[in-house]
């Protein structure tokens, strides 16, 4: 029916410039003029126009309406034309009358249509666009839960899921360029193959917000590379999951914390990212505990573990610029890594000792007697950066005080030895040993500025094979 009208009018009684334009609107049509008035709020305004209804929206998102007063001239039932508000000098030439509304101002702007508020637009795409979602709909009765539907199917991780309507999955899709059909690699165990509207759909239900996307698809792709051994770290007996680190100006754009408590909960972006990701690995890859998920004791980690390093202190060298990024670039690193080991040090006053505090808890990682078997993150608090700020010491020196702190006769660290079944190979015995591989400890500044503590987080022990098993650092592609 639309299609045999000359021109369509959209239109809505909550806008100044839809009132406004009443008395003109009538007098185009009581000159013969057969216009659609379609009204998006209310079917009674307008009523002596003989108004169409409009308040489904489905004529806005047809017609791709983003305001109004909107007039949409048509030939054959295509258009040809189109203005947007009141523009005097526009209706004339479209009604090819230059007396119309010679009251009325020269120009004035319209409203957003009611179709393009906020989780509107999606909404309307998921019920009228030809171009939904593609992934497998589950239809659930008129009384179901959605939530209990989603523990039933085993979609969570112990904890609530958003469930994941079409709307919201379109509007998570609208933080990203990318094709929602792009494959973005295989993943494990199962190495099934994951499309950017899948790992859309368990960022929808991690609880992220779209402008969070980028970030886990960043995340998503590093896991997937080789190197990372997802498959290994997934069905190890160890403790280790995937921890992010989020580099950039993006850290701050989306809200994350790198001050206080930011190992811990109560920041939406740093607690959904991370989820977002062990979900996708549960969900997609078929990573299930008990079943190809093999951790004898877990950890807090597989629920989530993401945060962002603090980049405020300009002497600090960020771990992204560290690894190759430049500085002000949008990066995630993923390290495979265990829980928080705790560091306490209030007395400590001069870099020397600092490092040499550090050193013997560093050492504790996986074991004391083991050495070039894990690698280790360590979270750097402001205050404990600050002694080595103040004594001119950069990220490079700290490294390599912290490694040379931490060499040790093999003598004390082959099996056996001090009465320690555990332990390095006794072949080693002459040998002074690093705890780490060179490139095996990684630093990252971040914490709240008032309290000597910083934390240790134990690597996964896949890091013994050197070349095998790598953290991996990925561009945030916005």
């Amino acid at each position: 029916m639309q299609d045999t009208y000359q021109c369509l009018l959209f239109l809505k009684q909550d806008c100044e410039t839809c009132v406004l334009i009443e008395p003109v609107v009538k007098e185009v049509i009581d000159k013969g003029v057969d216009i659609g008035v379609f009204v998006e709020d209310d079917p009674s305004f307008y009523k002596k126009l003989s108004p169409l209804d409009g308040t489904s929206l489905e004529p806005s998102f047809k017609w791709q309406v983003e305001a109004t007063p909107t007039l949409i001239k048509l030939d054959g039932g295509s258009e040809v034309e189109r203005i947007v508000g009141w523009d005097k000098k526009a209706w004339h030439t479209f009604f090819q009358d230059e007396n119309l509304g010679s009251k009325l101002p020269e120009f004035r702007p319209g409203c957003g249509s009611k179709s393009r508020e906020p989780g509107v637009y999606e909404n309307l795409v998921a019920r009228f666009s030809e171009n939904g979602i593609e992934a497998r709909k589950v239809e659930l009765g008129e009384w179901d839960d959605e939530m209990e539907a989603c523990f039933e199917r085993g979609w969570t991780d112990g904890l609530p899921v958003t469930p994941p309507t079409d709307a919201r999955i379109l509007r998570m899709l609208n933080g990203t360029n990318r094709d929602p059909k792009d494959i973005i690699g295989k993943v494990p165990p199962n190495l099934v193959p994951i499309t950017v509207e899948k790992a859309a759909i368990n960022a929808v239900m991690a609880g992220c917000k779209p402008e969070y996307f980028p970030v886990v698809l960043a995340a998503l792709e590093a896991a997937l590379e080789p190197v990372f051994t997802m498959h290994g770290l997934l069905c190890t007996t160890c403790f280790s999951s995937p921890i992010i680190i989020v580099n950039g100006p993006i850290a701050k754009a989306i809200g994350m914390n790198w001050g206080m408590n930011v190992l811990g909960q109560g920041n939406r972006a740093n607690a959904t990212i991370g989820r977002a990701l062990q979900l996708i690995i549960r969900n997609v890859g078929g990573g299930i505990p008990g079943d190809l998920d093999r951790s004898t004791f877990g950890g807090p980690g597989k629920y989530t573990f993401c945060f962002a390093e603090d980049e405020t202190d300009p002497s600090w060298e960020p771990l992204s610029v560290a690894r190759g990024f430049k500085r002000g670039e949008n990066a995630v690193t993923l390290f495979q890594g265990d829980g928080v080991q705790g560091f306490i040090d209030q007395r400590s006053s001069t870099p020397e000792q600092i490092t040499k505090s550090l050193a013997s808890s560093l050492l504790a990682v996986g074991h004391p007697k083991l050495a070039e078997f894990t690698n280790a993150l360590l979270v750097l608090s402001p205050e404990h950066y600050a002694i080595y700020r103040n004594a001119g010491w950069d990220r490079k020196r700290i490294t390599e005080e912290l490694h040379q702190a931490m060499v040790r006769p093999g003598s004390e660290l082959i099996q056996g030895a001090q009465g320690v079944g555990e332990g390095i190979h006794p072949s080693r015995a002459s040998e002074m040993v690093n705890k780490f591989w060179p490139e095996g400890l990684l630093i990252v500044r971040a914490g709240g500025q008032a309290g000597l503590y910083s934390a240790i987080c134990a690597g996964w022990t896949g890091g013994r094979f050197r070349y095998e098993s790598v953290p991996v650092t990925k561009k945030i592609e916005l």
